[in-house]
């Protein structure tokens, strides 16, 4: 059975699970979808999950370390090791077919972040090695419709989920045998409190130049790292 794992701020949005034919598969065990509030996952009473972007700019940023506390809970329960942790991002390699074929047939359990806000914290793709992927050349208000529509694209191709005859008559079947798009240079990494964190003993830190204050400087690492997408 191939298990989701949706990380996410809003669990109510994946009412949408219990319906169709995802449910039909989940009833039959050929799936199972299991969503977690990332508010669990944080210290202290107030349960923030977000900060200011250190160098500056519009809109908050989601925090590193309840994510990280997050998928390292889901991990310690999954016995197979055929696992893949993919973060939700505008910036991220575009979905297609043929990801959703591959993923079907190397996977067991998924483990989806759903961004939201300005982004997530950049450490976090670093510290998991996790897999960047965007839904698409375009910018959504949240990660938790990009994770529906991978899970969705994916589980239906996992045997018994629908016939074998309907993938076949249908004309992305077909573009399993093309490249895999990418979209490139929509933004750049996000980075927020603390300044340095430990994971499994090694440190991460915000690049210094975006605590320099010199937005110039700023501005111009910024460019860069768009344009190296």
């Amino acid at each position: 059975m191939t298990t989701f794992h949706i990380i996410t701020l809003f669990p109510d949005s994946f009412s949408y699970f219990e319906q169709s034919m995802l449910k039909r598969a989940a009833d039959k065990k050929k799936i199972k979808i299991k969503v977690y509030n990332l508010r669990d996952f944080t210290r202290g009473k107030h349960k923030i999950t977000d900060d200011k972007p250190y160098g500056g700019g519009a809109g908050m940023v989601l925090m590193a370390e309840p994510i990280l506390r997050a998928v390292s809970t889901i991990k310690s329960k999954i016995k197979s090791k055929k696992s893949k942790v993919i973060l939700l991002s505008a910036k991220g390699k575009q979905f297609d077919q043929k990801i959703a074929y591959r993923w079907s047939k190397n996977y067991k359990h998924f483990i989806f972040i759903s961004g939201r806000y300005e982004g997530v914290d950049e450490r976090v793709k670093t510290a998991l090695q996790a897999e960047e992927i965007s839904i698409g050349p375009y910018v959504l208000t949240d990660g938790e419709v990009a994770s529906m529509v991978l899970t969705s694209a994916v589980a239906r191709l996992i045997p018994g989920v629908i016939k074998l005859e309907s993938l076949q008559e249908e004309s992305h079947f077909n573009l399993l045998l093309k490249k895999e798009a990418t979209a490139k240079g929509l933004e750049y990494p996000h980075y927020t409190r603390p300044e340095i964190f430990v994971y499994k003993k090694k440190k991460y830190r915000v690049p210094k130049v975006l605590l320099s204050g010199d937005h110039k400087k700023i501005e111009a690492w910024r460019e860069q790292k768009r344009k190296n997408k």
